[in-house]
């Protein structure tokens, strides 16, 4: 039985970060072959059939990764710290977002906003559920919800990944509320 969490980590880093280090080639798009990245898996000692990259896609609990519509490429829906065009088309989001994030940086976020840091876009969840997923990945979560209503009307521009996670450049502090 493959080890799914280690395997979606190692797509993550490849896919969204270090295509270079497998020899992989992105497409418009992010897009990669398959058949080249279970090569190049192998190659690396992280043997991949095409049934367990499969499942890995399919059962990943933030649905992080998507295969096109001819079912021979792959790519990260988000999260890239690489310079990469996702082809995604401004989206009028909900009324409110929310962010996941942690009790060490509330603060900073409150007063400064929310960036984007070393990624392409800042991430943002249409449930508190993900957004808790997400900001307890380092300790208990704190979460903020966004009023993307008023962005949106003040002219921020806003994307949806492939896996329903909203995409922005920034968020002022402004359209910032701690949910309780």
């Amino acid at each position: 039985m493959i080890d799914n969490k280690k395997i979606s980590k190692f797509l993550s880093y490849h896919l969204r970060h270090h295509p270079e280090k497998l020899g992989l080639i992105m497409e418009k798009g992010g897009w990669v072959s398959i058949e080249e990245l279970l090569k190049a898996s192998a190659q690396n000692n992280v043997p991949l059939s095409l049934s367990e990259l499969t499942e890995v896609v399919i059962n990943n609990d933030k649905k992080r990764f998507s295969f096109d519509e001819t079912g021979t490429k792959i790519r990260a829906n988000q999260g890239h710290s690489i310079n990469i065009d996702l082809q995604l088309n401004p989206r009028i989001p909900p009324d409110l977002l929310y962010h996941g994030t942690h009790p060490q940086v509330v603060n900073t976020i409150l007063k400064e906003g929310i960036k984007k840091m070393s990624r392409h876009h800042v991430h943002l969840s249409v449930d508190i559920l993900t957004a808790e997923k997400v900001g307890q990945r380092r300790g208990k979560p704190i979460i903020l919800q966004i009023d993307t209503k008023k962005m949106n009307e003040d002219g921020f521009i806003f994307y949806c990944s492939d896996n329903n996670i909203w995409l922005v450049d920034f968020v002022p502090p402004q359209y910032l509320t701690k949910f309780i």
